[in-house]
């Protein structure tokens, strides 16, 4: 679903649509600028410290802060970054810190005066820039620059240290603001607005929506689509879910979205699948809704559909040939005896491996590599470097036991260099989390360019069951536990 974490939408389009949504506002903005005391001539520490001393009252404090957010809208590129810069410097002031700790230590046991201390001295750890921050959301879409504003900083803030302090404080105030209990679950229909069927279109990353009749097949009445949308930005979805009602659990993307397929009565469907999680707001990065929405969705489901009886998704598994490409070369004993030999007899006649270009359908390591590396894994990666290879039944044979063990190796055992209990595959660590069990993996599940490229067109099912959500939850995220399909516990230890 990045499916989902992974699915962040990409940033031309996201950028193209908050500028088309804050032109709407722009001329707002600026006539409440213009209202405010004082020059244009004033420079950004100068508005800013106006703004933190709040004379005038609301009006004016909303008007100043129209013309900051203003000011960075107009900004190129290094005006923006300074823009950032100046906000970071607001910080606290070191020396009240210091005092505020010194009476704290003070107050000794008395519970009156190290209560009141230490609420001093929260006051004084509090950066005047969160109150900056704060006051953007009493403008016209407010929360939305602010949103936009943190994902510019989350480009920007590598190596600068008050930038990535700047970054922390709002991804604080928006982990507040955005709190699941505060968001609206609704569903987008074939009737919702243009506006925010065309925002669909920009944020889908998962499986691109080709057209508007692409757009339409899943809009239909055997398909559904929720998202979570902010009071505070009520025509922005944050996050949604696409889900296709079927008859048994679907194996593959491209059949999946066949247009011309016939359209299924729901009432009959008895699964629902899952098959695209897209994160929205690349400024609300790290602040978790998806596994709300997956739960609150199968609620939704079970209560239209009485019929539903199995909720699992049809995911993709895009780290699969980056870790491929890395374990043919580290590993030796990557394949088996079996594995080899069919390898060997299936890949002689191809030709050398190609200059490496980066992609893992290429499978392509240089001269030197392909030295040092085993035959049987030479020879697999020559089959992969051949184009069209899944076409070819006699290829696709020989490879469908060794990949399909092999990504169930990837799924089940290997970790995130970072994290020994989270699962190196981001979309596996998503669902995992989120109290799913592995439950099969799909040979050719997707074959479009996109899906040779990352997992050489193999696609996983996770199972949502009501009942083990929980359970799988904890297991995974107290103790690193992966539940899986017997089937597939055995295939990634190595015997069926």
């Amino acid at each position: 679903m990045s499916d989902i974490a992974i699915a962040t939408s990409s940033q031309p389009e996201q950028v193209g649509l908050f500028d088309r949504a804050l032109r709407r506002v722009a001329s707002l903005w600026r006539d409440m600028a213009s209202a405010v005391a004082g020059g244009t001539e004033d420079g950004i520490e100068e508005q800013m410290r106006a703004c933190l001393d709040g004379r005038g009252g609301e009006v004016s404090a909303r008007n100043r802060a129209a013309r900051l957010a203003q000011a960075y809208l107009s900004a190129d590129e290094h005006g923006r970054l300074e823009f950032l810069r100046t906000l970071a410097r607001f910080d606290s002031d070191p020396e009240a810190v210091a005092r505020a700790i010194e009476r704290v230590k003070e107050a000794g046991h008395d519970l009156a005066e190290r209560s009141a201390a230490q609420a001093q001295l929260r006051r004084a750890l509090e950066p005047p820039r969160m109150r900056l921050l704060t006051q953007f959301t009493t403008i016209p879409d407010g929360v939305k620059f602010l949103v936009n504003l943190r994902a510019h900083l989350l480009r920007a803030r590598n190596g600068d240290p008050l930038l990535a302090a700047l970054e922390a404080d709002l991804k604080t105030l928006l982990a507040n603001w955005f709190d699941v209990g505060f968001l609206d679950l609704r569903r987008i229909d074939w009737s919702s607005p243009a506006s925010l069927l065309e925002k669909l279109v920009g944020y889908e990353a998962v499986h691109r929506i080709r057209t508007w009749r692409d757009l339409k097949n899943r809009l239909d009445s055997d398909r559904r689509c929720y998202a979570f949308f902010h009071p505070r930005m009520p025509d922005e979805p944050l996050i949604f879910v696409e889900v296709a009602l079927v008859e048994g659990m679907a194996t593959s993307v491209q059949r999946l979205l066949d247009q011309k397929a016939p359209v299924l009565d729901p009432r009959e469907a008895d699964t629902a699948i899952f098959y695209s999680i897209n994160n929205c707001q690349r400024g609300l990065d790290g602040i978790s809704f998806g596994n709300f929405l997956i739960k609150r969705v199968v609620a939704l489901l079970s209560e239209e559909f009485r019929s539903l009886k199995t909720f699992a998704t049809l995911s993709p598994i895009p780290g699969f040939c980056r870790w491929l490409d890395q374990a043919l070369v580290e590993d030796p004993e990557l394949l088996t005896e079996a594995e080899i030999e069919a390898l060997l007899k299936a890949a002689p006649e191809l030709p050398a491996l190609p200059a490496p270009n980066g992609s893992a359908t290429a499978m392509a390591g240089s001269a030197a590599m392909a030295v040092e590396m085993p035959e049987g894994a030479q020879a697999l990666r020559r089959i992969l470097a051949r184009r069209g290879w899944h076409r070819d039944q006699e290829l696709a044979k020989v490879l469908e036991p060794v990949l399909t063990r092999l990504c169930a190796r990837y799924l089940l055992a290997e970790v995130d260099p970072r994290n020994p209990r989270r699962a190196r595959d981001p979309v596996a660590h998503f669902h995992l989390s989120n109290g799913a069990r592995v439950e099969r993996i799909n040979w050719l599940g997707d074959v479009s360019e996109k899906g040779m490229r990352e997992s050489c067109g193999l696609m996983v099912n996770y199972l949502y069951d009501p009942a083990r959500i929980e359970t799988y939850h904890e297991g995974y995220v107290g103790e690193g536990r992966r539940p899986a399909a017997t089937p597939l516990r055995r295939l990634s230890r190595g015997w069926a």
